[in-house]
Order: structure tokens, then sequence, then C-alpha cells
């Protein structure tokens, strides 16, 4: 997909890739301020600048190499199926011990903490933000300089936002089975095996997808709280 702000097809993408961005950022956020919670209030502000800026540059190259390398064949497959069980996971309730994370004392500390965890846990916004941008670099990159300011600006209040709207995580999951299903569905090694289809069937890929992720990560959801009315009572 080419750079072409006028078409509405790339900016359907630029939407898909903030979405993603917004959805799979909450937890990016909470380690941030988890880590820096022991800091003075002007130590805070720099830690909080300093780890989101190395977070966010890290996070950039990753995706980057992600969007190069996702051409490969089945690299999509594989990463679509991952994409997928991340999708369903965003669905189910939270693990109620909540963010093993340890508060620093020292500014450094708390950078180091903020761009470790990010790392760790960026490998789903990684995926997702690569398959949205449909192998250009271009996109890729403009996604990004507008979703990022976004999240670093406003991350606490999107937070709030998908604990009082749950319906905003639940289009977050169908978005992301969209993008796994569209992912699956163009793998080169996928196309091989397939006879020619018509263009729309990619679209009707990543409906079936985000409707197997609603529909699967409804389902467990019901099944986890059931579980967890029995053992309280």
């Amino acid at each position: 997909m080419e750079l072409d702000l006028t078409s509405t097809a790339f900016w359907i993408a630029v939407g898909q890739i903030i979405l993603i961005d917004i959805v799979l950022s909450g937890d990016n956020a909470v380690v941030i301020a988890l880590a820096c919670r022991n800091l003075s209030p002007e130590q805070r502000r720099k830690g909080i600048f300093w780890g989101v800026a190395g977070a966010v540059s890290l996070r950039v190259v990753l995706t980057v190499f992600a969007a190069l390398v996702m051409n490969l064949p089945w690299l999509k497959f594989v990463g679509g199926l991952l994409l997928v069980w991340i999708a369903v996971k965003l669905m189910l309730p939270e693990d109620e011990e909540g963010h093993d994370i340890e508060p620093s004392a020292h500014l450094w500390g708390a950078v180091k903490t903020i761009v470790i965890a990010d790392f760790v846990m960026s490998l789903d916004n990684v995926i997702a933000v690569a398959g949205a941008a449909h192998g250009s670099l271009a996109l890729l990159l403009f996604g990004l300089a507008v979703s990022i300011p976004l999240i670093v600006w406003s991350s606490q209040l999107i937070l709030r936002w998908m604990e009082r709207w749950p319906w905003i995580v639940l289009l977050g999951a169908g978005l992301l089975g969209y993008v796994a299903g569209q992912m699956i569905f163009t793998d080169p090694g996928v196309v091989g095996l397939l006879p020619p289809l018509p263009d729309w069937a990619a679209k009707a890929a990543g409906a079936v997808g985000a409707l197997l992720v609603v529909v699967v990560g409804r389902w467990l959801e019901q099944r986890i709280l059931a579980r967890q009315d029995v053992t309280i009572v």
C-alpha cells in the first residue's frame, strides 16, 4: 500500500493501527505508573519521559523489522494464529494478582524497568501493527507517528475509558481478529496452496477472524466468570 493521503484504504489502515496501539497499550501505561511511583515528582516526570522514549524507540525498531520479514512464507500465518490467541486473551478477565513490577527509587532504574517490561509486553502490539500495515513501511511509520503521542499523553484517560466502556475492548479484540484473518489468508505460503480468489475474499477472511475471536472470547469469558462465582460461593 502506497502513502496516498487521499486513499480511503490508507486512512482505514491508519485508523486500524491507531486503535490497535490504543487497545494494546493499556498494560504498558500501567507498567510506567508502577515503575515510577516511588520517585519524587520531578524524577517521576523524567522517568516517564525517558522510559517512554526508550520503549517507543525499541518498539518502532521491532515493528519495522517485523514488517520487513512479514512477507516471508508462513510467517504471516504463524503471526495470524498468535494474534488470534492474543485477541481472545484480551477479552478474558484480568489476573487478580496484577503486574509484578517492582517500583524503583532511582531514575535510571525506573527507566530500565519501563524499557525491559515494554519489550517483553510488546510482542502483541508489534505483530498486530505490522499486519495492519500490509507490508508498507511508509504506512507503518505514519501510523506509529500518529498513535504514539496519543498513547503517551492520554494513556491514563484511555485506561479509564476501557474500564468504563468495555465495548472498546470488544471492538479492539474484533479488530485484531480481522487483521489476523487477513494475515493468515494472504500469507504467501497459504496463497500458493489456494486457487485464484476474488479481491473480497481477504476481507471475508478478516470478518471470519473477527467473528471467531468474539465468539470464542465471549464463551471463555463466561466460563471463567462462572468458575469464579462457584469458587466464591
